[in-house]
This record gives C-alpha cells, sequence and structure tokens, in this order.
C-alpha cells in the first residue's frame, strides 16, 4: 500500500492510529509519501521524539523537501542510494527523498523534486551577522512584517541548484522521460496559475516543472505548497491534510 499527504510543518499528528486507521493492516514495506515541508527542525530534542515516534509507525515515512525545512541540519546525513536513487535516512524508515531522484516503489516509477520558493517574504530576509538585526528586526516586528531570517527559518537552499535540475533531466532522459508517478513540493507554473490565490508567481522552479509537464509522460502529480485538496485537470493533485490512497 502507498499513501501520500502533503505539508506537515513538523505537526505528524495526522499519523497517529486515530486520525489514519489504516495503518493497522500496513507494514514497513508500505509507504506514506509526504509532498513537501516535513518539517525537519534539526537535532532538536522536540524533533528526535518525532522522528522516533514516525519510526515506531507499522509504515515507512518517505518525504520530499519543502521551504520549511533545515537545509543545514539535512546536510549533516549523507545520501545513500535506496530503491534506485539518492535518500537520506533520518531513521531507519523515515526517509528523505532527494531532488531529481528516481526510484522504483510498489512496483511503479517515481521522480521526486523538493523545494519551492517562500512566497511570504516581501518584506525581506534578514541577517543574524548584520550589525543592524536587531534593529531591523524590531522594526519589521512593529510593522507586522513578513519576513525571515537567514539560517533561522530561511535557507538559500529552499530553491534547487542548477547541479540538482541538471541531474533530474538525465534521470528522466535515462528512463526514456517516462515515469508512473511525479512528487514534488510546488506545481508547474501553468497548473499554479490556476489556483485561487494569486499570490504565488512564477520562478524558475515551477517554469522548470512545467518544461517537464511538457516533455515528461506520467500518470499523475502529486504536490502540496498551497494548503488545500484538490484535483486539477485530472492527472494533478494538490494535497494538504488528507492522505490519499494511490496503490
Amino acid at each position: 500500500m502507498i499513501y501520500i499527504t502533503g505539508d506537515c510543518h513538523a505537526d505528524y499528528e495526522r499519523f497517529g492510529f486515530s486520525a489514519f486507521p489504516e495503518q493497522r493492516e500496513m507494514t514497513k514495506e508500505d509507504y506514506v509519501i509526504i509532498c513537501g515541508d516535513f518539517g525537519y527542525l534539526g537535532r532538536t530534542r522536540e524533533q528526535d521524539y518525532w522522528l522516533r515516534w514516525l519510526n515506531d509507525r507499522p509504515f515507512t515515512t518517505l518525504w520530499v523537501d519543502g521551504n520549511h525545512e533545515n537545509f543545514d541540519a539535512l546536510k549533516e546525513y549523507e545520501p545513500e542510494v535506496w530503491r534506485g536513487g539518492k535518500v537520506q535516512f533520518l531513521r531507519d524508515s523515515v526517509i528523505h527523498l532527494m531532488r531529481g531522484q528516481l526510484y522504483e516503489i510498489g512496483g511503479r516509477t517515481w521522480f521526486t523534486f523538493g523545494g519551492a520558493g517562500s512566497h511570504d517574504i516581501e518584506d525581506g530576509i534578514l541577517d543574524p551577522k548584520d550589525p543592524m538585526f536587531k534593529k531591523k528586526k524590531q522594526i519589521l516586528n512593529r510593522r507586522g512584517a513578513r519576513y525571515r531570517i537567514r539560517h533561522v527559518d530561511w535557507w538559500e537552499e529552499e530553491m534547487p541548484s542548477r547541479a540538482e535540475m541538471e541531474e533530474g533531466l538525465r534521470n528522466l532522459e535515462a528512463a526514456g522521460n517516462a515515469v508512473d508517478y511525479i512528487v514534488t513540493h510546488c506545481a508547474p507554473t501553468g497548473i499554479q496559475s490556476l489556483l485561487p490565490d494569486g499570490e504565488y508567481v512564477p520562478d524558475s522552479l515551477t517554469d522548470y516543472f512545467e518544461r517537464l509537464r511538457e516533455k515528461i509522460r506520467f500518470r499523475n502529480w502529486f504536490f502540496g505548497h498551497y494548503h488545500d485538496n484538490r484535483i486539477i485537470e485530472k492527472r494533478f493533485a494538490l494535497l494538504y491534510e488528507q492522505i490519499v490512497r494511490v496503490l
């Protein structure tokens, strides 16, 4: 069995038995996939508790990164190869599916590519090393501004590197530009434009996904990021709190 869901933001209670009773029939050979914003905070006491808790679930947790992960802390985990693609094992059964990778899971091929551009930072990114940091922070707080702090709640790695994008293209080409499922955090530009909010603008990653959308043959594309649950143009599934079965 394979289930898939959307952003967690470090809140994993939806995977408890009362909210997700289907897991009573699952084993570690069954999977729940999270479409980004897993909410990895680093090696904190709280995060360690929840990683142990997830590892104790009867299923295996798989996740792509979003724009709310501690990318400094993620670098502490060495990539390994699992099911044909690169991963990072946070625990034995809590696994980060890395960008631009292809996996065979449940007898199907999966292409994963995390990351997204933060949209709620119109008032800027503060740097703690800036001599005026405290002053600027006070001013922004008084204004009720929307901002982030570098290496505290914002990392430039939220957006992919050119190397990651190129690796994704190479892996897809090696697969004949055809996969069963695609899992990302944000959506292709054309799909994002159909969302009613209007707060999201195209960027290099959504444009990259738009090129993949035109080039790749696939059954379904799953993504999160936009905090809603809906089907778009039949093959695109935007997920948030819902946990839906794929296989």
